[in-house]
């Protein structure tokens, strides 16, 4: 489990950087451990984690909070939220890149490479709580028609993803947020301009192609994708786009047909496409590359059509391609956050809301041991295969839980080894 330790270790190393408010002797716990022992609760997929290590460690000196995750003493919950609450979630970033860089050495990132070596990053904005009541000052905030004021937090997400893959891997967020001198509420649009600036750059080497809904095309994103080193493939809907939809209108457009076997089931996969067509009016409008997709059942129905808008060259041989890798960006939205809200990560439930960063700091190390576990699942094989003993991933985490309430493993490899059935348990401490 080696590269889970690299990871634990790397979240330490940022963990550490955390700023910490406490003077005098009111020191007890490190800011490190506390960063951790929040963690720790996401990477368990269980609330009570801490509460039945705090029991083992009572009864016995020490817990699997010592052991797997090296904290020294256990936090309460209070302590934990009012120390994480000055804590910007941006200091976490560098663990995102670790993630990564083991996704690579695992030789799990060539999954996700597309022909001409490119990968997909999916961008999206997504809610994670919201009160009508309960409000700080990073919150935004809407009107409803019964008149009340509804609070809430949003993130916009970026994930890592690939058509004909069920994993993806999460990157660093930005979160949707009262902008200082803004005189606008912060928008998915502006956080993903920041996300772009801030983040891109780094991916370039990658060739991203970066994927978004009909939202992000326009000029000023896709220019910003352009400068940034990566290729924009963004939908884009007639009814948003009239100037593309009087270029593709009455007139014949080269068109390409594939059959392809969905199970028991034959579909036709129709394309059709035009390059060089102006985003805009005006003369600095951008030039994009369009195609659509229509898919018929057997009786030439069309059961789904979409389109799309890219700088990468559309023809017969790309067409394919170039529509199955837009339509992966419902990844984000069904194996990011759905996976998120209601596989275990409880994305929505309120862990603590904070007057400052609390909320989106929390956020961020759920995604982390969202990340975590899909290195893990890529490239730890004793992870793997105790996986695979478990059956279904909830039943793997409820045995993880489970056992971890009730005796104390030395090591990661003592307790994935355990769960895979590859050694006896531990003796009772």
């Amino acid at each position: 489990m080696q590269r889970l330790e690299t990871l634990i270790g790397a979240l330490r190393q940022c963990c550490e950087t955390l700023p910490d408010q406490r003077r005098g002797i009111n020191a007890t716990y490190s800011i490190a451990d506390i960063a951790l022992a929040a963690f720790s609760v996401f990477f368990m997929q269980s609330p009570s984690f801490l509460a039945h290590q705090k029991r083992l460690e009572d009864g016995h000196g020490r817990s699997n909070c010592q052991t797997l995750f090296g904290l020294n003493r256990i936090p309460s919950d209070n302590h934990i939220r009012a120390l994480l609450d000055p804590a910007e979630p941006a200091l976490l970033h560098p663990v995102f890149a670790t993630v990564l860089d083991e996704l690579e050495h695992a030789g799990g990132l060539d999954a996700f490479r597309r022909p001409a070596g490119h990968v997909l990053i999916a961008l999206d904005g997504t809610e994670y709580f919201c009160s009508n009541k309960i409000h700080c000052p990073r919150c935004s905030h809407r009107k409803r028609s019964n008149g009340k004021t509804e609070y809430y937090h949003a993130t916009l997400g970026a994930t890592l993803v690939a058509p004909g893959h069920n994993h993806v891997v999460p990157l660093q967020p930005e979160f949707i947020v009262p902008q200082d001198g803004a005189e606008k509420q912060d928008c998915e649009s502006r956080a993903a301009h920041r996300w772009l600036a801030a983040h891109a750059p780094s991916y370039a080497r990658l060739k991203p192609i970066y994927l978004g809904d009909d939202l992000f095309s326009n000029q000023p994103m896709c220019e910003a994708v352009l400068a940034a080193g990566g290729h924009f493939l963004f939908v884009c809907k007639p009814s948003s786009h009239p100037l593309i939809k009087e270029y593709t209108s009455g007139v014949e457009l080269p068109t390409h047909a594939i059959e392809v076997k969905h199970g028991r089931k034959q579909v036709t996969h129709r394309f059709r496409w035009i390059n060089q067509v102006p985003l805009r009016d005006g003369k600095d409008a951008l030039t994009v590359n369009w195609c659509e997709i229509e898919i018929c059942d057997a009786a030439g129905n069309v059961t789904y059509r979409n389109s799309f808008i890219t700088d990468l060259p559309v023809s017969r041989e790309t067409a394919a391609e170039r529509t199955t890798c837009g339509r992966s960006r419902w990844k984000i939205e069904n194996e990011t956050f759905n996976v998120l809200k209601t596989g275990g990560y409880h994305l929505e439930h309120s862990f603590g809301h904070g007057k400052q960063n609390l909320a989106a700091l929390l956020v961020t190390l759920n995604l982390l041991a969202f990340a975590f576990h899909t290195i893990c699942d890529h490239g730890e094989a004793l992870w793997k295969l105790a996986r695979s003993k478990a059956g279904s991933r909830a039943q793997f985490f409820s045995r993880l839980v489970a056992i971890t309430s009730f005796l104390i493993f030395a090591s990661w490899d003592e307790l994935v080894q355990t769960l895979a059935f590859t050694r006896p348990p531990p003796q009772l401490p």
